[in-house]
This record gives structure tokens, C-alpha cells and sequence, in this order.
């Protein structure tokens, strides 16, 4: 009779289980919206390193640019800093040489020159909102790391508060972050290639927020670039992301330093025509910098895309900049020797007269 009832029980327990699974299943089974999943196109790798090489068919250019430049140094707490766009002259040319000049819009008044020759830069602060005394002409070495002057460069050298950050902007902007931007470099046969492919959820915010194309999942293939190390092993150098929607198109760039961190951020917007050749089709007409380290990013949107000039040979005496305003000179690399011998009394030289 125990026996019978037990086994009474046990099913009525089942039972009730079964009935509250299969309510569960109905009650939880719902229609919900999702990112619509894109069709992708497909490639080869060949056709990939075909396309990275096309881009790097532009030796040289010179343009006249819009330049967006944001402060992400509070980005941690969620805000950042906008500043007003400007104008810029950018030239640029193999194998790392750039000149640009930022100018205040309408009145066109110079804010700052900067060159680099691949090697060492030169930024010329000309207008910064701290007086005269900001004014500055600062000289350094590409592969440097000056964040350890951040606290060293006094008001002996820079001028007040406000002068230091703003001069501080324009030596973390340096033009030597532009130019694998603007001129990608070719695919090199001595280093190694592997493919592969992410889906990633995107908004498009040109779509209605109640559009199925608000949020989307866009496909991209992937080309890692590899470089080979003495000991056998492989050190990522680049990584190429290619919109797989529409067609193939190089969407974004990301440079490595030796830590296998990013070093650069590069987003390759609406492509176009540059200049009125017709030799330089299906190019991008807005490119992104994100420097991730350095705490900004920079947008350069071409204003007149049909007068980019695509191809001429420029003197190498064009990317080192001269100090011919006069200008107090601040040298990083003798200040970052300097600070490493205990040093920041030592004064400026101007080689304005010894150039």
C-alpha cells in the first residue's frame, strides 16, 4: 500500500514537472528582434593582399583637409573632448614623409606646422591661447617615448597651465602618426599572411532607429601580417579588416608595437575619386586615427577630392620643417636627457639663427 502510494506520487510529481516545463516553454518562447545578418561576399587571400596593394599604389598626395580632433584622455569616465574642426594642408610621401599645417577655418590663421621625415619631427606652435610665451618650436625623434617629460616641461619652458597642455596636444600629435594612414604600405613578401573571418553587430546611425538596418551583423575578412622573429616565432605587425558586404572593400588598418598592442587605430570611411586622373578610383575620402597610447583621435576628410594631387616628387627638404618664425625651440630628446640625469635648468637653444 506505502509502496503503491509512493509510486503514486512519483508520477504526479512527473507529471506536474512535464506540465510546468512545457507552460515554461510557451510562456519563454517569444518573438525578439535581432541584428540582421548581412550578406557577405567572398575572397581570397590573394585577392586581399591585392587590394592592400592597390591601395599602397599612391606614392604621394597632397590635399587640402578637414581635421577633427578628439581628446579621449577621460574616455575611462565615459567623456571625451571635441574640438572645433579645422583646416589642413597634409603632404605626404613614401617611404614616411609628411608635412601638415593646421589653420583656423575662414580666417586662416596658422595654429601649427609639424613635419617628419620618417626619421625625427619638427611641430611649430604658432597660435595655442597662451600668449607669446607658448609659442614654441619642438623637436623630438619619431620612436621616442617622451611621456616622462609630461612632468619635467615647466613654466620655465612652455609658459602657464594652459599653454603646457595645449603644447603637450601638439606633441602627441605627431604628423609621423598620419602617414601609414594615408599611405598604406605594401604587401611584403618577407613577412607572413593568414586570413580569417569575424562577424561583428554594428549600428547605422543613418538608419532609422526602427529600420532593420539600424543594427546590423556585418561580415569582414581578416589579414593578419606577421613578422618573423629570430627565435622562430611570429610577432603581429598589422591587421587589415575587410567589409565583406557589397563587396570587398578595406575597411580598417591596425598597427602593432612589439607588445602586440595597438599602436594605431586607422577607419577607412566612404570611398571616392582622388584627383581627376581617373588612376585613383575607389579610394577612402574620410580616414580615422585612433592612437590609443597618446589619447586621441584625428579625422581627415578630403574638402575637394578631384584637386588631391595623387603621384608628384617632393624635395626631401620639404618634410623638415625651419624654424624661420624665431621661435623659442624646446629639443625632447636633450630634455629627456635631462630628466634622466636629474636635469630641466639647462636653456633652450634657438636655431632660428643656427639652423
Amino acid at each position: 500500500m506505502t509502496s503503491d502510494l509512493g509510486r503514486g506520487t512519483s508520477w504526479l510529481v512527473l507529471a506536474l514537472f512535464v506540465t510546468v516545463a512545457f507552460s515554461s516553454c510557451t510562456i519563454v518562447k517569444k518573438q525578439s528582434k535581432a541584428p540582421t545578418l548581412l550578406k557577405t561576399e567572398d575572397a581570397s587571400q590573394a585577392d586581399l593582399m591585392k587590394e592592400v596593394n592597390r591601395f599602397a599604389s599612391v606614392t604621394s598626395l597632397r590635399a587640402k583637409m578637414d581635421l577633427k580632433f578628439e581628446d579621449n584622455s577621460f574616455a575611462q569616465f565615459g567623456s571625451k573632448e571635441e574640438y572645433r574642426t579645422a583646416d589642413g594642408e597634409v603632404v605626404v610621401q613614401r617611404p614616411a614623409n609628411i608635412l601638415l599645417k593646421v589653420q583656423v577655418p575662414v580666417i586662416k590663421t596658422d595654429v601649427a606646422q609639424m613635419t617628419s621625415d620618417g626619421t625625427t619631427f619638427r611641430v611649430a606652435v604658432l597660435t595655442c591661447g597662451g600668449g607669446s610665451k607658448c609659442k614654441k618650436f619642438i623637436k623630438g625623434t619619431n620612436t621616442a617615448d617622451y611621456s616622462k617629460l609630461e612632468k619635467s616641461l615647466d613654466e620655465s619652458d612652455i609658459g602657464n597651465g594652459t599653454a603646457l597642455k595645449n603644447v603637450s596636444s601638439f606633441v602627441n600629435l605627431r604628423p609621423q602618426h598620419f602617414t601609414e594612414a594615408l599611405l598604406v604600405r605594401p604587401i611584403d613578401p618577407a613577412k607572413v599572411y593568414v586570413v580569417s573571418t569575424i562577424f561583428q553587430v554594428e549600428e547605422d546611425d543613418t538608419q532609422a532607429k526602427k529600420s532593420p538596418l539600424h543594427e546590423v551583423m556585418r561580415g569582414y575578412y581578416l589579414l593578419d601580417e606577421f613578422t618573423k622573429q629570430t627565435d622562430g616565432s611570429l610577432q603581429i605587425a598589422r591587421r587589415f579588416w575587410f567589409d565583406r558586404v557589397g563587396g570587398i572593400r578595406l575597411a580598417r588598418q591596425q598597427l602593432f608595437d612589439a607588445k602586440a598592442e595597438i599602436e594605431s587605430d586607422i577607419v577607412y570611411g566612404k570611398q571616392g575619386n582622388l584627383s581627376d586622373t581617373g588612376n585613383y578610383n575607389n579610394l577612402p575620402l574620410r580616414i580615422q586615427v585612433t592612437r590609443p597610447k597618446e589619447k586621441y583621435t584625428m579625422s581627415l576628410t578630403y574638402q575637394t577630392p578631384e584637386l588631391v594631387t595623387v603621384g608628384k616628387n617632393y624635395p626631401a627638404a620639404a618634410f623638415v620643417l625651419q624654424n624661420t618664425w624665431g621661435l623659442d625651440e624646446v629639443d625632447l630628446d636633450q630634455k629627456l636627457q635631462q630628466a634622466a640625469a636629474g636635469r630641466t635648468d639647462a636653456p633652450n637653444t634657438n636655431t632660428a639663427a643656427h639652423p
